[in-house]
């Protein structure tokens, strides 16, 4: 290996969120340079500079941003060996309080983004293979009370992971799903910062606890790693039991 080229490329779409965050810490530590994607914000500038890593500023209202990024990453470092896709949202209504405005910005967040980042990585990894992991929910695996738009989103990435992932086995290129429960994040602050359903939500938890940025961010690094290079095609659920065990009575 050339001596100008870093150790091991990795693409981080939504970095400046609680996973993306916690992956993003995970990976720079284990000695990776970094690509940080996200909606601009100061968050991402804090954590750029942080991590010393270079930053892109990406809004998935316009997806062909995505194809724009990942081609940038590539020039830049000469090459991409891993993508995770972290950008996602929480929308909990039953369908018939959800409009047609919530469910199409819950498929562009959550499924249309991870279909780009595929769609445009899977092309840049055509010449020497490398790892793509997407975010999917232990929503999409068990039913889950008001969640029909953001458990068909994140279904839907289940099913893009699997087909992708036999689409482009041939070329060397890998791609799982990781499936959490509820994890304390930002974006899910108003569920955990409530005492009572917080409470209610541990409950549903074999495990008695709600998930961290760092419990999927360690499944997610460990995917993304090329020394576990015959794992593909895999939805793994990170979820304290929630998606295959009952809660706790």
């Amino acid at each position: 290996m050339s001596e100008s080229m870093p150790s091991s490329v990795q693409l981080i779409l939504g970095a400046a969120g609680g996973i993306g965050s916690a992956l993003s810490r995970q990976l720079a530590a284990s000695g990776a340079t970094l690509a940080l994607a996200g909606r601009p914000s100061e968050r991402l500038n804090q954590l750029a500079e942080e991590l010393q890593a270079e930053k892109w500023d990406l809004d998935i209202a316009d997806p062909t941003r995505v194809e724009l990024v990942v081609g940038e990453v590539k020039e830049r470092f000469g090459r991409i060996d891993g993508a995770a896709n972290c950008i996602g949202s929480l929308l909990l209504k039953p369908a018939h309080l959800t409009s047609f405005d919530d469910w199409n910005a819950v498929l562009a967040t959550n499924l249309t983004s991870a279909f780009a980042l595929v769609r445009s990585v899977a092309k840049a990894m055509q010449q020497q293979g490398g790892s793509i992991v997407l975010v999917s929910s232990s929503a999409a695996r068990v039913g889950l009370p008001n969640h029909e738009a953001i458990a068909a989103a994140k279904a839907g990435v289940i099913g893009l992971a699997l087909s992708a992932a036999a689409t482009y086995a041939s070329k060397g290129i890998r791609i799982n799903a990781v499936a959490p429960g509820l994890v304390r994040t930002p974006m899910t602050r108003r569920i955990w910062e409530n005492a009572r359903s917080a409470e209610a939500s541990q409950s549903m938890h074999a495990l008695g606890r709600l998930g961290e940025p760092e419990d999927v961010a360690s499944l997610m690094a460990w995917l993304l790693d090329p020394s576990n290079s015959w794992v593909t095609g895999q939805v793994i659920g990170i979820d304290g039991g929630l998606a295959s065990l009952r809660g706790r009575t």
